[in-house]
């Protein structure tokens, strides 16, 4: 079945519309020339033009007809050359007014290049308004002169207009200057996000790998004094954490690569989740008691809330190896229907504070993006805890 004819119509326009729009300037404003052009010497159209000191009403004859044309074809160039443009119909513009002809479509050009002006002029705008002003107020002396009788109420309705045609440019310019400078700051607002989440993954891959290789290779300097038989474990630990570590910068650089966004999760992070029991088993194998406890169903979990889950237990480990080494440390995850909930305990010494660094702060943004919320606090007795909550599908995630 054929769409409706209005629709088609509809389409057609529109089609026909952005075609236009996609012309450079110059063919625009040519065709919008021709128009006053064609206007200026049709008999329905040409007399309907403004007309400034009622002198007496001459015909156009050569003369007139050569300030018509010169009145109306700088619209050609109105965006290109806004103030020469200007200038060149206000002069015409005046002699024909001077000259005391009939009144022509093409003196409304007059008009449109004020507006052009004030919304295209880039340098010397006060200067070309000024000009403006004064080349008025010397027509209007030259016309009284001549005779005219317009009263001082009609000079200064006159100007009334073309200053209104002016600043109607003018708040056209104001209103683009002002988008365009929105467009920057989120030009810049979405290159700062980009760089903290750039920074964000590659503190939590580089921080959390090397400080377990760290762990792992202090472990094994003491193994080859105690049991120099078991180092080849502790040796084999250290090189597993960086080919770990390897592969995950590898994946972030791949992605950082990409021409798209496929390979980023919901909330924009460039990361991707691994196993929560590899972590916990490279800790073990750096003689750090770990334990992982896990409840409920992972899955269906969001790209974005695993990594997040992922992220959250990484972070904890992390920090059990530096602040408390040797220490035990439990990570908890239980899996709701509703949300996620993640606690990484640590048994270790009384801690007087618990400062966030850059991956606490981090992680917290990076919870809170997809709804949830962390916290993380020295423990009374000991060491310290980092919970986190988070819907088991973050709103922009739902299905």
């Amino acid at each position: 079945m054929s769409e409706p004819a209005p629709r088609a119509l509809t389409g057609s326009l529109r089609a026909l519309v952005a075609w236009w729009r996609s012309r450079n300037d110059l063919l625009q404003d040519s065709v919008l020339a021709a128009i006053f052009l064609a206007a200026a010497f049709t008999p329905p159209l040409r007399a309907s033009g403004l007309a400034l000191g009622e002198l007496a009403a001459h015909p156009l004859g050569v003369p007139g007809s050569i300030l018509a044309v010169a009145q109306a074809l700088p619209l050609a160039t109105r965006r290109r050359w806004p103030a020469i443009s200007l200038g060149v119909t206000a002069a015409a513009f005046a002699l024909f007014q001077l000259g005391g002809y009939v009144s022509s479509s093409a003196s409304i050009a007059l008009l449109v290049l004020l507006y052009s002006a004030g919304a295209h002029a880039v340098t010397g705008r006060r200067a070309l308004a000024g000009a403006v002003t004064i080349g008025y107020g010397v027509l209007a002396l030259l016309l009284a002169l001549r005779g005219s009788p317009e009263r001082p109420v009609d000079w200064f309705t006159f100007y009334l207009l073309l200053v209104v045609c002016w600043g109607a440019g003018s708040w056209v310019r104001s209103r683009a200057a002002a988008e365009s400078e929105r467009r920057r700051q989120n030009v810049l607002l979405a290159t700062a996000a980009e760089r903290a989440r750039i920074a964000r993954e590659l503190h939590d891959v580089v921080t959390h790998h090397v400080t377990a290789m760290v762990v792992q290779a202090d472990a094994t300097q003491f193994v080859l004094q105690t049991a120099p038989d078991r180092a080849a474990d502790g040796l084999g630990a250290v090189s597993g954490t960086g080919r770990r570590a390897l592969a995950e910068l590898r994946h972030l650089l791949g992605v950082l690569e990409a021409p798209g966004d496929d390979d980023r999760d919901g909330d924009g992070a460039l990361g991707t989740a691994g196993s929560l029991s590899d972590l916990v088993t490279q800790l073990s194998s750096a003689g750090r008691p770990a334990e992982l406890i896990e409840k409920g169903h992972p899955e269906p979990m969001a790209a974005g809330t695993r990594l997040a889950v992922y992220r959250v237990v990484q972070e904890g480990l992390t920090n059990a190896m530096k602040h408390a080494p040797g220490q035990p440390v439990v990570a908890e995850v239980r899996y709701g229907d509703d949300e996620i909930h993640v606690d990484v305990t640590n048994d270790g010494p009384l801690l007087p504070s618990f400062t966030a660094g850059r991956g606490l702060t981090g992680l917290r943004e990076r919870v809170s993006l997809g709804g949830g919320e962390l916290h993380a606090t020295a423990r009374p007795t000991g060491g310290f805890i980092i919970q986190a909550r988070m819907p088991r599908h973050p709103a922009e995630l739902a299905p």
